[in-house]
């Protein structure tokens, strides 16, 4: 009988997965990241507890385009500024992805808040452009010209904050207990370059980032880097306090309360 492929992976096939897995080498990127300060009641009303706000009311927008073997990779981060205990980092908002691929791996392990979109960094001399698009709105872009080289800086460990759940099942609550994912990124850059430029937010109900307006733009830069990423879950949400935030990983608000279809069992 031919192979059927739904059928289950022998030990040696999962095994192998796993090994080619743990063995990834470098992957770089080349990215344009913009910092700003925004409103500080915005910033923390966006933030589910246990997370507070960050020491000043930031902003950062990532978008690279990553050289994946076989296939390039568009993606994209915006979060703001966030602490837990004594950890500072980063909460994403939203990230977009432009493969399939890059959006389940995120969101089933580590609770990254990925949604398919369009990814787009261009560079024509010193001119560079970048955005975030989905559903045919441009809801990020990031342009400017590039004013010269920056030392890169030392290799350093980051941090981001996500929050990992399953919507119940008859649509009331959780399966489990959300639970709060530290996500630690070892980070070198081998060029950095400044950026004289704007950001510009766009009006999107899917993505509603323009309620984190540009208050005060400290800088944006281009640069290529390679990371890579450990999670560790670190604490179980009160279901009860993380459900008026479930709506964010969702374009539907409607949908993160579905129920399931009338008349099954």
């Amino acid at each position: 009988m031919a192979r059927v492929r739904y059928g289950p992976r022998s030990e040696a096939e999962i095994k192998a997965a796993r090994e080619g897995s743990a063995k990834l080498p470098d992957i770089w990127s080349t990215g344009v990241v913009a910092v700003w300060e925004s409103d500080a009641d915005a910033v923390a009303a966006v933030l589910p507890p246990p997370l507070k706000p960050g020491e000043r009311p930031l902003v950062r927008v990532n978008i690279s385009k990553v050289d994946l073997p076989g296939y390039p990779l568009g993606a994209g981060s915006f979060a703001v500024a966030a602490q837990h205990g004594d950890r500072a980092g980063w909460y994403p908002l939203v990230m977009p992805m432009t493969h399939e691929r890059a959006l389940i791996g995120g969101r089933e392990v580590f609770g990254e808040p990925k949604k398919l979109g369009e990814v787009v960094v261009t560079r024509d001399g010193n001119a560079v452009a970048a955005r975030l698009e989905r559903h045919g709105i441009a809801f990020v872009e990031v342009r400017g010209n590039v004013t010269g080289p920056l030392e890169p800086p030392a290799p350093a460990e980051k941090t981001d904050f996500y929050v990992k759940f399953l919507p119940a099942v008859d649509g009331s609550g959780f399966d489990a207990d959300p639970v709060l994912v530290h996500c630690t990124r070892q980070e070198k850059v081998r060029k950095l370059e400044a950026i004289d430029g704007e950001v510009v937010l766009r009006e999107s109900a899917y993505d509603p980032v323009a309620d984190l307006p540009v208050r005060r733009l400290l800088e944006i830069t281009i640069g290529e880097k390679t990371t890579d990423q450990r999670g560790k879950v670190v604490e179980r949400l009160s279901a009860q306090a993380f459900a008026p935030y479930l709506h964010q990983r969702y374009d539907d608000p409607q949908q993160a309360h579905d129920g399931p279809p009338e008349g099954t069992v």
